[in-house]
């Protein structure tokens, strides 16, 4: 059977591209990603597509051509599983539930397409309804999430869209496992949750002199190679349904407390702890928000005997042990060759949280790292200096085409200049959306000088209470400009497209409406020019 992973270069993709490679029932694995890792074990194993489930679209054909992208590599495919989630940069809330949320719609909607009859998709114990005891729940238990952590609120809106897929005749399995610890995952883990700030050395089993944990505090563990037999277990058997993926013992305080620090616990009320940690949130010195707290205060305890029971399956690592690994991979950075999964080279510059890098601040990763969403192939620097200045230009162009609307809005050209303001507004969300999804420095200051620049421009008058006649005509002729050098970013982005792992037809189809809204400012202009000239007054 051919087998396609969405986001296998990832923790879990990983884990699983180790299990398939000797499965013989499966003779080809397709590996989607956003970055391609190097061709080392075990990503040797598959044939790599780059396609970012997460890009931004201008309108709905942009998004269609993400689908087809997708539908394209399933085409033949007879399992789909999507495993493809973003935690980082989590001040990004649009860019994570595109990611998210659409990419999971979009994955499904690549599966009807492309004919595929087998989609098995990582859910997780964050989808579940938060509880306030212990009691044991299984797979029938609602799926709601936690409404204040963006992790378990996105988990449950993808289990709607699985839902729904299930209605419209695809076959779905969706795998909710606990916290997924193994000792390659060190250096991920450390940057999604813990950040810079933290020596790593600290986090070695048994070097601290006392942890402060929240009180009350329970978790469950499973290792990535027991959770990535799982997958396999349902890919090859073609399993259906939700299945509860935990290995025994539940963890608690003292438990947590015997690896990190011999037993020494400062039990905190999560009350007095959430305000703490959304401090240090905000002012960058942890990575992970309050709402990963509420959800492991809340999350229900799983019962897996389901998969026990149907799959076969059975760990084979307990949850203290999977625990103690990872810590020591967090201490020692472990890691593979991967760009998310890649060891850390040097401590703080890169154990920063993904997309969390403030322009030309101090802390930041080398140049050459890996851990950039760029491909080390294209100039990150150079790029995001390039689309942060034509954002700038855009963000006073927009305003500039609305008020031109405004202003012939009687006119016979008002319903095209009407239609060409909300296109180049959408236009501008969608670069802004692109500089985020590329995690390139957007410089926010510089946007907004060119929005109150654009303000105090209309205070010109040149001596007239109303203004120079001349003014439209200048004005008219500086946007025509501008939309030509719009174009000339769309041709660009067009020609990077492979590299990025964007469709091209997106920015041919921009560069294509530019033409069209240059031309409606030419007849704007042929308009104007005799209002001015002719029967109108120049200094």
């Amino acid at each position: 059977m051919k087998v396609a992973i969405v986001g296998a270069s990832g923790n879990t993709g990983t884990a699983l591209l180790h299990a398939l490679r000797d499965e013989p029932a499966v003779d080809a694995i397709v590996g989607i990603a956003r970055r391609t890792p190097e061709a080392a074990p075990p990503y040797d194993a598959a044939h790599w597509e780059r396609i970012d489930i997460a890009a931004p679209a201008v309108d709905r054909a942009a998004d269609e051509r993400v689908i087809d992208r997708l539908a394209a590599a399933f085409r033949g495919v007879d399992c789909v599983v999507h495993l493809a989630w973003l935690i980082q940069p989590n001040r990004k809330r649009e860019l994570i539930r595109r990611a998210n949320v659409d990419g999971t719609r979009r994955v499904i909607e690549a599966c009807l397409r492309a004919g595929v009859r087998h989609l098995v998709c990582a859910s997780s114990v964050g989808a579940y309804t938060g509880v306030d005891d212990d009691d044991p729940r299984d797979e029938s238990w609602p799926t709601e999430g936690i409404p204040t952590s963006h992790y378990a609120a996105d988990k449950a809106a993808q289990e709607r869209l699985l839902d729904d897929a299930e209605t419209r005749g695809l076959a779905v399995a969706r795998l909710r496992p606990a916290l997924v610890f193994d000792r390659d995952a060190g250096a991920e883990i450390t940057r999604l949750f813990v950040g810079a700030l933290l020596p790593p050395a600290l986090l070695r089993p048994g070097r601290l002199p006392v942890v402060p944990l929240p009180a009350g505090v329970r978790m469950q563990v499973v290792h990535g190679a027991d959770l990535a037999d799982a997958y396999r277990r349902v890919i090859v058997g073609g399993a259906t349904g939700a299945f509860n993926i935990a290995a025994d013992p539940v963890l608690r305080g003292r438990d947590i407390a015997a690896v990190l620090a011999h037993g020494r616990q400062l039990a905190v009320p999560a009350r007095v702890l959430r305000p703490l940690l959304h401090a240090a949130w905000r002012l960058h010195t942890v990575a992970a928000d309050p709402g990963w707290l509420d959800m492991a205060m809340t999350v229900p305890i799983m019962d897996s005997s389901r998969a026990r029971r149907e799959l076969g399956w059975q760990p084979r690592h307990d949850a203290t042990s999977a625990l103690r690994e990872l810590l020591t991979g967090m201490a020692d950075g472990a890691g593979t060759a991967s760009a998310p999964m890649r060891p850390r080279r040097d401590w703080p510059q890169d154990q920063l949280p993904p997309g969390d890098v403030l322009p030309d601040g101090p802390a930041q990763p080398p140049a050459d790292s890996p851990g950039h969403r760029l491909p080390a192939t294209l100039q990150r620097d150079i790029l995001g200096l390039y689309l942060s200045d034509h954002l700038t230009g855009a963000t006073a162009g927009v305003a500039r085409f609305r008020r031109m609307a405004k202003a012939y809005a009687d006119t016979d050209l008002g319903p095209d200049l009407a239609r060409l303001a909300e296109e180049v507004g959408r236009e501008r969300v969608f670069l802004k959306d692109l500089v985020d999804t590329l995690e390139v420095p957007r410089r926010p200051h510089r946007q907004a000088l060119a929005w109150l620049g654009e303000k105090a421009g209309r205070l010109k008058t040149n001596g007239r209470p109303l203004g120079s006649p001349m003014t439209p005509v200048l004005e008219t002729e500086l946007m025509r400009g501008a939309v030509m050098g719009k174009k000339g970013v769309w041709e660009t982005l067009a020609a990077l497209a492979p590299d990025l792992g964007l469709p091209a037809e997106t920015f041919t189809a921009l560069a294509e409406r530019a033409e069209e809204q240059a031309a409606v400012l030419g007849r704007l202009h042929r308009h104007i020019v005799r209002e001015a000239f002719v029967a109108g007054h120049v200094d």
